[in-house]
């Protein structure tokens, strides 16, 4: 089976970004990129009648894939596209597509304010079900953004690539997300930055108030143990920079406030196959709704 890296287009501005988005990573890895657009099934009637502008919904679902290719060819002219239709279900088709894949990268609404992104439920059910990594590209998203600014603070793509962030826990560590992680620094030749939040368990907390040292304590057994999972990484990839922050708190909060300056947010979801569904973690859904920069879920056992 060929590698790729895959991307789900419906036509919407997020899922534009999403195929932007794909199309670098694609060049970052020296793969094809292959287009999927799916087209839910409707009656040949409705397929067929006319749209505003004359266009039938059978046209006009055939013309996002054409052009968007022939778009995303001419801005990367070096890069393998090939584009795909499928019949059925978005979230089903994405799944499906998601693996044979080497990544799946989908797009997410913009809001403006402190309100986040909307992860639709397509996006959601893919992030809950595909065993391949999916990564969520916010409307807007521009190659600058994952850059460094110039020294006059203009955003430009021709700088570093700002630090990709990994959210860790130090209590379950899988080797798929870290490496994820760890790859995808050393392919933009940028730092990796790992955050790890905690928090006490509920007996600890009574005996806290009146003894700070015993809370400095356990802040710094947090900061050994996340140390001692890093050690065999940072053997392995010697040449990414790696800087580790192990804070007490919102694990989330901590991840959506270092995605600002971050190229890529890379996260975990553990693979849970039981009768009530897939499920997504509380941190994992929280970054997904607010970060500002794409981020990446990594499935694992």
């Amino acid at each position: 089976m060929v590698r790729k890296v895959v991307a789900g287009l419906d036509g919407s501005a997020e899922s534009r970004a999403a195929v932007e988005w794909a199309a670098r990573e694609a060049e970052l890895r020296g793969l094809p990129l292959k287009i999927v657009h799916a087209w839910e099934p409707v009656p040949e009637p409705i397929a067929q009648a006319p749209l505003v502008g004359g266009e039938t919904l059978q046209h006009w679902s055939e013309k996002i894939p054409r052009e968007t290719g022939e778009g995303v060819r001419l801005r990367h002219p070096g890069l393998d596209v090939v584009t795909e239709q499928v019949v059925g279900t978005p979230a089903n088709a994405l799944t499906d597509a998601a693996k044979g894949a080497e990544l799946l990268a989908l797009g997410s609404r913009g809001l403006s304010g402190v309100g986040g992104f909307v992860i639709g439920s397509v996006g959601l059910s893919v992030v809950a079900h595909a065993e391949r990594p999916v990564v969520l590209v916010r409307a807007g998203e521009q190659a600058a953004d994952e850059h460094e600014p110039d020294p006059t603070g203009i955003p430009t793509a021709a700088t570093r690539y700002r630090p990709v962030v990994l959210g860790l826990d130090v209590t379950g560590p899988d080797p798929s997300v870290i490496e994820f992680a760890f790859e995808e620094a050393a392919r933009r030749g940028t730092s990796l930055r790992v955050v790890y939040g905690w928090n006490l368990p509920p007996y600890y907390a009574y005996g806290l108030a009146g003894d700070p040292e015993f809370h400095e304590e356990i802040a710094e057994q947090q900061v050994r143990a996340l140390a001692a999972v890093l050690v065999p990484w940072r053997a392995k990839y010697p040449a990414v920079e790696v800087s580790a922050e192990a804070r007490a708190g919102s694990a989330a909060n901590h991840l959506v406030d270092a995605s600002h300056e971050a190229s890529l947010v890379v996260v975990g979801r553990r693979i849970r196959r039981s009768p009530v569904g897939a499920h997504i973690g509380p941190v994992t859904h929280a970054v997904l709704h607010h970060a500002t920069a794409p981020v990446a879920v990594v499935s694992h056992g």
